[in-house]
C-alpha cells in the first residue's frame, strides 16, 4: 500500500539522469518536429508521439534505457506507456526537455 502511494505521488529515489545518459540511455523527444528543431538536448531522437507506435523499430534494444521527454511531460508520459506496453524494459519519464537538460547538465 505504501509503495503504491509512493509510485502514485513520485515519491521515493530520485531518478539520476545524467548518469543514465552517461552510460548510454537514449533521450527520446516526443515533440513534433517543428518543437524539436526549436531546440532539443544534444543527441536526442525526435520520434513525435502520433508517430511513435509505427516507428518502434528505431528504438532496437527493448532493454536499453530510455528517457522520454517532451514539452512540459504529458506526451512523454503517453510516450513512456506505450514504450512499457511493447515491451521495452527501463522506460523513464524525464518530463519536459528543458528541466531535462537541467538535470543531465
Amino acid at each position: 500500500m505504501i509503495t503504491t502511494l509512493k509510485n502514485i505521488f513520485g515519491i521515493g529515489p530520485k531518478t539520476d539522469y545524467a548518469l543514465m545518459v552517461k552510460q548510454g540511455a537514449i533521450i527520446l523527444d516526443v515533440r513534433t518536429k517543428s518543437e524539436f528543431e526549436g531546440g532539443h538536448l544534444k543527441n536526442a531522437i525526435n520520434i513525435p508521439l502520433t508517430d511513435l507506435q509505427s516507428n518502434l523499430h528505431k528504438l532496437k534494444d527493448k532493454n536499453s534505457p530510455i528517457i522520454a521527454c517532451c514539452a512540459s511531460g504529458m506526451r512523454s508520459a503517453s510516450a513512456k506507456n506505450i514504450l512499457k506496453s511493447s515491451g521495452y524494459q527501463q522506460v523513464y519519464n524525464g518530463g519536459g526537455w528543458n528541466t531535462l537538460q537541467n538535470k543531465i547538465g
